[in-house]
């Protein structure tokens, strides 16, 4: 067990020696620079999705209620809309906590001060456990006290298909250029087989099984391609920063702190270990191509 460690202990620095001496970096910086294509659109696919939603994309249905409606009245409606059955939540908003939110609008608050009374109504956020909401907004409309009802599907349908060809064009982005990473691999593992021949050959005469041979460049594939997501990585932060240093003073103006955030932790890795596997997995085919051709002459 001990010496099996040994062995890949061993091509393992010799393989970060050879990524480091062979213009390895080069093919790595290459494959980062494609890697941050789709790394960096799903950053940005993300924070807008948690900008535009706040939220979710379920379907709701808006109910406003009298303005001079008393507390009882939206307590007792509250209670009616639990019950429905087709109901799956109901969140409450008051008149007040609507005043507040819209005073934190740009240019808001001097006109809302003008007004001297609050002018919003108490309003209840439905969300329905039908895809089709239509008829329950019918229904809601005529419950006593409600004076207007405002459906949302189209706008949560709309959202929610732009999302997903989002997610689509991200997934296709991104297996494109799997592919090219796996190309690049391949090719770098090519030019070192055929650099290191004589070398394999000398290995073999003195008693090297294959995979002992291809140890070394299968180690190499994955370095390389873990560099490249490494590269990918810091490419993402590099263009965020830069993007958010332009959207500060932007979203300020809008009374708000949005941000492009960065990748979680989880999804950073994942990046590192795609990146490595499809490294790993062009080297494999590489080998397997190129390497069995070569035998002691």
């Amino acid at each position: 067990m001990t010496g099996w460690i040994r062995q890949h202990v061993s091509a393992f620095r010799l393989a970060w020696r050879r990524l480091l001496r062979a213009g390895g970096l080069a093919s790595a910086l290459v494959i980062g620079i494609a890697v941050s294509l789709p790394a960096g659109g799903y950053a940005l696919l993300e924070s807008l999705r948690s900008l535009a939603g706040g939220a979710t994309l379920e379907p709701q249905i808006s109910l406003f209620l009298r303005p001079d409606a008393k507390r009882a009245d939206a307590d007792a409606l509250g209670r009616t809309l639990r019950a429905d059955r087709r109901v799956a939540g109901v969140r409450f908003i008051p008149r007040e906590d609507a005043l507040k939110q819209m005073a934190t609008v740009d240019g808001m608050s001097e006109v809302i001060a003008s007004l001297g009374r609050n002018p919003l109504p108490d309003a209840f956020v439905v969300t329905s456990r039908e895809s089709s909401i239509e008829p329950l907004a019918a229904d809601l409309a005529k419950l006593p006290g409600v004076v207007h009802v405002q459906a949302d599907s189209a706008w949560a349908k709309r959202l929610g298909a732009l999302e997903r060809l989002g997610r689509l064009g991200l997934a296709l982005l991104a297996a494109l250029l799997g592919a090219g990473l796996v190309a690049v691999t391949f090719n770098t593992i090519r030019l070192q087989i055929l650099t290191q021949r004589e070398e394999i050959e000398v290995s073999k005469l003195i008693g090297a099984t294959d995979a002992f041979v291809r140890r070394p460049f299968y180690y190499l594939g994955m370095l390389q391609g873990a560099a490249g997501g490494g590269f990918a990585l810091a490419i993402v932060a590099g263009l965020l920063a830069a993007l958010n240093s332009e959207l500060r003073p932007l979203a300020a103006s809008y009374g708000s702190d949005f941000r492009f955030a960065f990748l979680p932790a989880s999804a950073s890795l994942g990046v590192l270990a795609l990146a490595g596997g499809l490294g790993w997995l062009g080297a494999h085919l590489s080998v397997s191509r190129h390497l069995r051709n070569i035998e002691p002459r």
